[in-house]
């Protein structure tokens, strides 16, 4: 636990592609809004950022993962076109919503920054007793509680 109420553990979460950063959390934020608003004017709009900054940003992931991450179509003279997400843009703010959740959890878990002061021995053993094994198929999920307290899930393959 760090001294001070100040200080908190902190990170940024992005998604690369061949090691290049192409989404982080401004990225996902424009795709959602174009997910939600079906348009990349009114996501611009959403977002407080201009139409040319929401397009270009796009275009600029799209070109590092060299796939669309989004689809515009045009309308007639009553308007009508818009914008949707293709099922990588989806895929892309899935991925990077999972990852920062499970950030967030970790970085919000006070037992896990106590543990990280843990000694383990040369061997890498712990000493602790199982407290519960969950098998499904192939894999078991073994849960061991530990001196310091805190629990080590293992997931295990046979």
């Amino acid at each position: 636990m760090l001294p001070h109420k100040k200080h908190k553990p902190s990170c940024k979460v992005w998604i690369e592609y061949n090691g290049t950063p192409v989404l982080g959390k401004g990225g996902a934020e424009i795709l959602r809004a174009i997910g939600t608003e079906h348009s990349i004017l009114k996501a611009a709009e959403k977002l407080g950022m201009s139409y040319r900054y929401v397009w270009n940003y796009m275009q600029k992931i799209q070109k590092a993962i060299e796939s669309p991450v989004a689809v515009t179509f045009k309308g007639g003279k009553s308007g009508g076109g818009g914008a949707r997400l293709t099922e990588l843009g989806q895929s892309l703010i899935e991925e990077y919503q999972r990852v920062e959740g499970r950030m967030s959890e970790v970085l919000a878990d006070q037992e896990h920054w106590g543990v990280l002061g843990l000694k383990i021995s040369a061997r890498n053993q712990l000493k602790g007793k199982v407290v519960s094994i969950e098998e499904d198929g192939i894999t078991a999920k073994v849960k061991v509680e530990i001196e310091t307290p805190a629990v080590v899930t293992s997931v295990i393959t046979k």
